[in-house]
This record gives C-alpha cells, sequence and structure tokens, in this order.
C-alpha cells in the first residue's frame, strides 16, 4: 500500500520540475522521496520538519503568538468549537439541538421572568420539556443532548418567588425615592393663582 505523503512529494517534483528536467535525474529524485516504514519513522520525520520551520522564522509573528488561548477555562464542553464558531461569526438559530437547549436551560430563568402570566411559564417549560425529549431521539444527528428536562411545579415556584422580591423591590425604591425628594405636598404648596392674588 503506496503512502500518501510520499506520493505527494514525488506529485510536487513533478510539477517543479520541467519537461527537460524530467529524465533520468528526476526520477532517480522521485525516487528518493522518503518512505516510512513504521509510526515512530513517520513521527521523527514530521518532528524534524516542525524544527526546521522554526528554525527559519516560520512560525514568527503568527495572529495571536505570546497570547493565551481562548477558552482555555478548564470547562469539558465537547461543543466548545461549535459555541466558538457561532460566537465568532454571530450566528443564531443554526446551532445543532443539543447546543440549543442546553443555551436555553442555562438561560431558562432570564427567560421566565420575562413572562407575565404563569400560564404562559408552564407553556413555555412544557415545550421545552417536549423539544428534549424529541431531540433524545436523535433523529436529526448531532451530538449527544445532555440537557435535563425542566421540573415545571419547582420552576413556576421559583419564577413567582423572583417576581415576590423584584415587586418589594420596586415598592422599596419608589418608597426611597419619595424620601428624598421634597416633602412639601401640593396642597400645602401655595399654587401660582394664590401667589397671583396675594400679589394683587
Amino acid at each position: 500500500m503506496s503512502d500518501p505523503r510520499a506520493d505527494a512529494a514525488r506529485y510536487r517534483a513533478e510539477q517543479d520540475m520541467s519537461e527537460e528536467e524530467r529524465g533520468a535525474e528526476g526520477e532517480r529524485a522521485i525516487a528518493a522521496a522518503p518512505r516510512w516504514v513504521t509510526q515512530e519513522q513517520r513521527w521523527a520525520a514530521v518532528e524534524t520538519a516542525i524544527q526546521l520551520a522554526i528554525r527559519r522564522g516560520e512560525f514568527d509573528d503568527l495572529p495571536g503568538a505570546g497570547k493565551p488561548i481562548e477558552g482555555l477555562d478548564g470547562s469539558s464542553d465537547p461543543d466548545w468549537w461549535i459555541r466558538r464558531k457561532i460566537a465568532n461569526e454571530g450566528l443564531s438559530g443554526i446551532a445543532p439541538p443539543a447546543i440549543q437547549l442546553r443555551n436555553e436551560h442555562h438561560a431558562m430563568d432570564a427567560t421566565l421572568d420575562q413572562f407575565s402570566r404563569e400560564s404562559d411559564v408552564r407553556a413555555h417549560l412544557d415545550d421545552f420539556n417536549s423539544r428534549v425529549r424529541h431531540a433524545r431521539l436523535q433523529l436529526e444527528g448531532g451530538p449527544p443532548v445532555v440537557t435535563p428536562t425542566h421540573d415545571v411545579e419547582a420552576d413556576v415556584a421559583a419564577w413567582r418567588e423572583r417576581r415576590a422580591q423584584r415587586s418589594v423591590g420596586a415598592v422599596e425604591e419608589r418608597g426611597t425615592s419619595v424620601d428624598s425628594a421634597d416633602t412639601t405636598t401640593p396642597a400645602t404648596r401655595p399654587g401660582w393663582w394664590r401667589r397671583f392674588r396675594r400679589g394683587a
């Protein structure tokens, strides 16, 4: 079985030579192309080529040289490259179901907080759970779906609690804004008509 790298080297050598040079000397050059017997010999040849390229300076001034590699935060996400591509390209709605569902799962609280009715919250959670169950069947292919389904009752209770906290916070904020404002009410403050009549 021929080695594809040796075949590529022969092809490059043939393309680089002119018609006159493709005589006996060209045949000897093609025959002298490296033929590796073991995997270790291939690795050694590749390592030698890399070291020679480093000495020639072919890896100098590459983009990102001397900077930390982005995305090495210790997470073991097998789909990191898909996420990075989607983020770099600003793409939306084209990720595999496993990634779309995982993103929705992480942003579920913020999504539910946008709803004002409990029926809408329940409908959204039911729809999410049915999409997770459908994606687990792997009918569309792609990476495996590991996103859990949501407990509707627990999420609705958490939504109610967050909603109550937001309303209490809004009332407290209004109370502090009233206290910090001028305490003179319009009833005790003389109106412009009374001031006009007094002046008259």
